[in-house]
């Protein structure tokens, strides 16, 4: 548990740690810290605002230290103050995630990034999605960051975003088993018009294995036992294994971070650390 309430190397706020001094400590207040910093990249229409190609290249940062960076350059006031769309860092559902876990830290709150799947966005799929995960004192409960008023009225999202059931937000390893199992089908697991198949849930599992080793990477970056793109895992038993818990993912090469990874969307090695 103490390993989920101090930062990793993704969610140390760096320089920039004297800006979280007296931000809420409840997850709602945390929330609505984080959505009045962030703006999805894909969402700008929805705030009324028109998001640049320049604007959209903070996606790829990865630390958060660099991300509050981005933010109090663009406004320098207390984080307590909402930005106005325009004036907010752009990023997506796994930079809200991170920043909102760095802030729930830093409240003495036990906290994680998970890689998952949601069923919210309308369409039938089971979408590429981060949510925060923390714990309440008694267990951990699914917390989405990104939904504010604006974006939960879109999706009209009628479920509480601080504490979201595991089949409406489907962690990685979960919806593995769902599919194995026949209980679900993996051509709803992907994106819509992107692509989806059992290559995309594998894939997320390694990425939330790194999350729950506080190393949160962004979600197009590839390593290890990753499948290529419409390809299936070259080993079941393996991604079954993990799913169940029962690999020793901080030591297992095929799910520990290397020092680069394939930033699949700039098609390019990148240094991690």
């Amino acid at each position: 548990m103490t390993d989920y309430m101090r930062p990793g190397v993704m969610t140390d706020p760096g320089e920039l740690s004297g800006r979280l001094d007296g931000l809420p400590a409840d997850v709602a207040g945390v929330g609505r810290v984080v959505q009045g910093l962030l703006i999805h990249e894909f969402l700008g229409d929805l705030y009324g605002v028109t998001l640049t190609d320049a604007q959209k290249e903070t996606v790829h940062l990865r630390k958060v230290s660099d991300m509050l960076a981005g933010i109090v350059a663009l406004d320098g006031r207390p984080l307590d103050q909402a930005r106005t769309p325009d004036r907010r860092l752009v990023t997506n559902c796994r930079g809200f995630t991170v920043l909102a876990v760095t802030l729930l830290r830093r409240a003495g709150v036990a906290a994680r990034a998970r890689c998952g799947f949601g069923t919210y966005f309308g369409d039938g799929m089971r979408g590429d999605h981060w949510v925060a995960e923390f714990h309440d004192g008694q267990r951990w409960r699914l917390f989405d960051a990104q939904i504010d008023s604006v974006f939960g009225d879109a999706i009209k999202a009628d479920f509480d975003v601080t504490d979201i059931a595991r089949d409406v937000f489907i962690v990685a390893g979960d919806g593995w088993r769902r599919c194995r199992d026949g209980q679900d089908d993996p051509q709803r697991y992907g994106l819509t018009g992107v692509g989806q198949g059992w290559w995309w849930i594998a894939g997320n599992m390694v990425r939330d294995a790194a999350a729950l080793d506080n190393v949160e990477m962004l979600p197009w970056d590839c390593w290890g036992a990753m499948p290529e793109r419409d390809r299936e895992p070259d080993d079941w038993e393996f991604f079954d294994r993990l799913a169940a818990g029962r690999v020793d993912t901080a030591n297992d090469d095929r799910v520990r971070v290397p020092d680069k990874v394939w930033n699949a969307l700039r098609e390019r090695d990148e240094a991690v650390r």
